[in-house]
């Protein structure tokens, strides 16, 4: 089991990674005035994500069905190493956040050229992509000062427990299947009842005032370096909302085994 918990490791590395560095290709947008062709291409962000989970999914729940057959096999240990290479993933999006807005900055201009995603990726040749060590950037934090653009901490807080609750939503209700033997696939399956919470807080409160914001920078030029700076402290508000699963695993876990005996 080791093989796939070190495969499960870098799958899950990769999807967090890329769901974070989603924010470089819309500061990059912003930066441009292409706001509307960045979030187009996020589809790249996306693809990537779905790729490796359609990968990860089966082999995470393979744990479970392991820790059926071997007592002394420690799944919840498991699942808190997957929650640590989310926040490692995560981690890793955050430092090369500065790199990857100068990487998608010449995307996005290169793709109003081409025109279409495919044309774009036939493009690109070995020497263009010897030359992107030209777009590395150290990465460089000012944490002094929460409230930019407006922002309050309350809104870095809502962030971080999102995360953490988006992080934990499928494997708390598979470590519920490992908790209710009797009730397992309906426990498996019910990652929605903990995400659920999550997406009525991102739809309702976060969303809505992130989309202010990147307009707000839109048309002042003056906000737009403050909006990097609002995307770090998001991107550090999502690490910490990684750190904060592993508290709520366990809960989220007994709240569904719970739940799917009730209903």
């Amino acid at each position: 089991m080791a093989i796939n918990l070190t495969i499960v490791f870098v799958l899950t590395m990769i999807i967090h990674a890329s769901e974070t560095l989603s924010y470089s290709i819309r500061y990059a947008g912003v930066k441009l005035n292409k706001i509307a062709v960045a979030l187009s291409l996020t589809g790249m962000i996306v693809l990537v994500s779905r790729t490796a989970n359609m990968i990860q999914a089966p082999l995470t729940a393979k744990f479970i069905d392991y820790a059926r057959v071997d007592a002394s096999f420690d799944v919840l240990w498991c699942l808190r190493i997957i929650l640590f290479a989310a926040s490692a993933g995560t981690l890793v999006a955050l430092f090369l956040f500065p790199t990857f807005v100068n990487v998608f900055e010449r995307i996005i201009a290169k793709f109003e050229v081409v025109g279409s995603l495919p044309r774009l990726i036939a493009s690109v040749t070995i020497g263009q992509i010897k030359n992107s060590r030209h777009y590395l950037q150290k990465p460089r934090f000012h944490f002094r000062h929460f409230r930019i653009l407006g922002i309050p901490k309350r809104f870095m807080l809502l962030n971080t427990i999102v995360t953490g609750i988006y992080t934990v939503g499928v494997l708390s209700s598979l470590y519920a299947a490992y908790l209710s033997p009797a009730f397992s696939t309906t426990a498996s399956q019910a990652s929605g009842i903990i995400n659920g919470v999550a997406t009525i807080i991102l739809t309702i409160f976060i969303d809505p005032q992130l989309g202010l914001i990147t307009d707000r920078a839109i048309h002042d030029e003056g906000s737009k370096h403050q909006l990097g700076k609002i995307y770090v402290m998001l991107m550090l508000s999502r690490f910490l909302g990684t750190l904060l699963a592993q508290l709520f695993i366990v809960p989220a876990a007994y709240l569904i085994a719970w739940l799917v005996q009730v209903i």
